[in-house]
């Protein structure tokens, strides 16, 4: 449940995807996924207008063709991308963030969202001042509640002493644990969900490995630390043994690294991304999969804490996530 009151599935559907981050795909594809995710209850969606430059969103307005009971939507604005240039920048200033929400908006054929997320901090802006314009955006009516992505405990704690911040989006998973460090506890003892995007370590914990020779250029892995040589020969033992022992207790890797972050706490919703309805609803079957005490130190033997070789960005990308540890 997020503050706002919105209680939303147990696992959601994150939907970069959608834009052709990991590989092509259409609109056909991705409009039998969502209509898979509703079969299977899965409504929470998480997009962002610049995922495709607005792909994602559009791909969502003519889904959901303007009914706001479909799906919980989550989109996020902050990050700005010159795709001629290949060039990006963060900016928080109130103009920028109710122009990029309009175009959000327009894009999905809405007049509200349920979540709106400042995507990554404009560090030349102060978080206070940040949350008087999503506060102003709110009383509008044109957003329903306020999250951050990729900030730090100290920089939460700052934000919620001015408003109610209902959810702070972060990279968790078995290869990425970072949130255990702090805002993981400081999420929860604020009362604020934990929305947990790359739950599958970017398709690694899931039945196919990853091929980094087949990554097009405008795969979002394609210079990842941990996709490139030597580290992802290095990574791959560690994901075997971690396969078998889902094939040991009966069922997928995706089901059981989504039921790890379940398991971690009631606070967490993990949003794994795909293109498929096959591999949504495998991955929507972790949230039925009970681990027990013995099942998760046995997971923790296979995989612990820090056993990825590579760090999870390339420096380039490390511009804008908060970093506290």
């Amino acid at each position: 449940m997020l503050q706002s009151g919105k209680t939303v599935s147990e696992v959601g559907l994150g939907c970069m995807s959608f834009a052709g981050a990991y590989g092509a795909t259409s609109e056909k594809e991705a409009h039998n996924t969502l209509a898979k995710a509703l079969d299977l209850g899965v409504d929470f969606l998480d997009t962002s207008n610049v995922y495709g430059l607005g792909v994602s969103e559009n791909i969502i307005g003519t889904f959901v063709k303007g009914d706001p009971t479909k799906f919980t939507i989550a989109t996020k604005a902050g990050i700005w991308r010159d795709k001629e240039h290949g060039t990006r920048g963060f900016n928080n200033k109130p103009d920028h963030l109710r122009s990029e929400l309009e175009g959000s908006l327009k894009r999905m054929g809405l007049d509200h969202v349920d979540l709106f997320y400042i995507h990554r901090r404009d560090r030349e802006i102060e978080i206070e001042e940040v949350m008087e314009t999503l506060l102003a955006l709110k009383e509008e009516g044109k957003i329903g509640g306020i999250g951050f992505s990729e900030i730090a405990p100290a920089s939460l704690r700052r934000a919620c002493a001015v408003g109610t911040v209902d959810a702070v989006q972060s990279e968790y998973s078995l290869w990425s644990r970072q949130p255990d460090l702090g805002i993981l506890q400081t999420c929860r003892d604020l009362g604020v969900a934990l929305v947990a995007y790359s739950p599958l370590a970017r398709g690694m914990l899931s039945d196919v490995t990853p091929d980094p020779d087949t990554f097009l250029d405008t795969d979002f892995r394609k210079n990842t630390p941990r996709f490139v040589a030597p580290n992802f020969g290095f990574n791959l033992p560690y994901i075997e043994a971690f396969r078998a022992y889902a094939a040991d207790i009966g069922t997928t890797p995706a089901a059981l690294a989504i039921a790890w972050c379940l398991a971690r706490a009631e606070h967490i919703i993990p949003i794994p991304g795909t293109r498929t309805a096959t591999h949504l609803e495998d991955c929507a079957t972790g949230s039925a999969l009970n681990l027990s005490d013995s099942m998760m130190a046995e997971i923790e033997q296979i995989l612990p804490s820090g056993w990825a070789h590579g760090d999870r960005y390339t420096a380039a990308q490390w511009a804008g996530p908060e970093k506290y540890c």
